[in-house]
């Protein structure tokens, strides 16, 4: 038995930080750019709006795994509440979020490195993978370490911008663009300058840049306290919020107007640059490299509990379950890393249109995700009142703020629909929910 249960070795400050590193990644750094180009600085409220919707959906899914013992991710809770269709579905489709999204990254780290050094894009892309593969083999530990200072570069980068951005505050320091001031807030076409329509159109990337808010679920199986370390995580959700997205992003716009910004840079290297900093675009260029490895990471991370967990269930091939020496799915890690070395030759194929295909389906596969831990939420309520009288945790106005927020995915994917740009990637994503569908109907049937 010992060889098919996962380790508790991941300490607070590991679940922690995993929750601060799922919260902050390459949809803030770079993704912002192109927001901040639609929504102007409406997209303030954006990011408030999306963050706050997902920190109910946090305290449903936090409420459900802390009320049975056993429950490694939250395939397991749509099993029991939604069945077992809904759980393949899901599984499939939570590791299919992660593969899209490491593909995305590993990718990035290639055209990062290039900055400093000649060499093909794929070749970095896939010397990180493999170093990530090697560290993620040998210890849940050494992952949440990874993790650990992944995370706390990404914080100490947001922290030193926006404490120099409120010392120019108030220092009302001049820049090339201006003024240091909040009234660049609305002094360039006011807080909607682009109206409701490029406030709506904004929602999907800034959807892609809270992908990985319920890693902290993932992790649940690995965390040596869940009942004390998976409340603490995520009732300081929406405290990052604050500070790591709305804090920033007022800053950066103080900072800059945001007719200064486009979607080709990152606005954190347009500003560091802007106020002087020496060697600032290096800097940067380095904090949003290792934010690439850090996404790359937790998808490895998490592709493979989620084959782990399909397996035990009987929903993917057993050799899945099969743990190494260090408890860790090596087979499933080995799998998800093959898979992920594919966005190399998308990035090949279809380098323009790469990134925003696999982002906008991303965040699409993540929506549904979300959804089902909603719903699996409403019925357990209905069906289990006597373990939600019981719950230490239980999910704030539940279940009327479940529909809100399903309402709000609901919005988000007509805007979706209704947008050139994102049309595309709407329309070949039910293709994945199709096939998952008849792949389950073939398992099931008579042989």
């Amino acid at each position: 038995m010992s060889q098919q249960e996962l380790k508790r070795d991941l300490a607070n400050r590991h679940v922690q930080l995993i929750a601060i590193g799922g919260t902050i990644g390459t949809g803030l750094f770079l993704g912002s750019g192109k927001a901040i180009q639609l929504a102007g600085p409406s997209v303030i409220f954006a990011y408030l709006i999306v963050g706050i919707a997902l920190f109910f959906m946090m305290r449903a899914l936090g409420e459900l795994l802390l009320s049975k013992e056993g429950y490694e991710s939250f395939t397991d809770i749509a099993e029991d509440y939604l069945g077992p269709r809904a759980a393949f579905i899901t599984g499939w489709t939570y590791w299919f979020c992660w593969i899209m999204t490491a593909m995305a990254d590993v990718i990035a780290v290639g055209v990062y490195v290039q900055y400093w050094f000649d060499i093909p894009q794929w070749v970095p892309a896939i010397v990180c993978l493999l170093l990530l593969l090697g560290l993620n083999l040998l210890t849940v530990k050494l992952f949440g370490e990874l993790e650990f200072w992944f995370a706390l570069i990404k914080v100490i980068t947001i922290l030193a911008l926006i404490v120099i951005g409120v010392v120019l505050l108030v220092m009302g320091y001049q820049t090339d663009a201006g003024t240091v001031s909040i009234n660049n807030l609305w002094d360039h076409g006011g807080l909607f300058p682009n109206g409701m329509t490029g406030f709506l159109l904004s929602f999907q990337m800034v959807v892609f840049a809270f992908v990985g808010v319920e890693l902290v679920g993932v992790a649940a199986a690995e965390t040596s306290d869940p009942r004390k370390n998976i409340p603490s995580a995520i009732n300081k959700i929406p405290l990052r919020i604050l500070f790591f997205y709305v804090g920033a992003l007022i800053v950066l716009l103080c900072i800059n107007p945001w007719t200064e910004l486009n979607a080709a840079e990152s606005p954190f290297v347009k500003t560091f640059s802007l106020i002087g900093i020496p060697l600032a675009a290096g800097i940067i260029n380095f904090v949003v490299l290792t934010s690439a490895a850090s996404a790359c990471n937790s998808g490895l991370f998490s592709t493979s509990r989620i084959l782990f967990t399909l397996s035990k269930s009987e929903q993917a091939p057993r050799s899945f379950k099969k743990l190494t020496k260090n408890a860790v799915p090596g087979n499933a890690l080995w799998v998800s890393a093959v898979v992920v070395s594919v966005g190399a030759l998308l990035s090949k194929l279809i380098p323009e249109q790469a990134f925003g295909i696999v982002t906008t389906i991303s965040a699409i596969c993540f929506i549904w995700v979300w959804s089902v831990i909603l719903i699996s939420h409403i019925k357990y309520r209905k069906s289990r009142s006597d373990l939600h009288k019981k719950s230490t945790f239980k999910a704030p106005f539940a279940p009327f703020v479940n529909y809100v927020v399903l309402a709000l995915f609901g919005i988000i994917l007509i805007v979706l629909l209704v947008a050139e740009a994102t049309r595309p990637a709407l329309l070949l994503t039910p293709i994945w929910f199709v096939l998952l569908y008849f792949l389950y109907a073939y398992k099931k049937s008579p042989k």
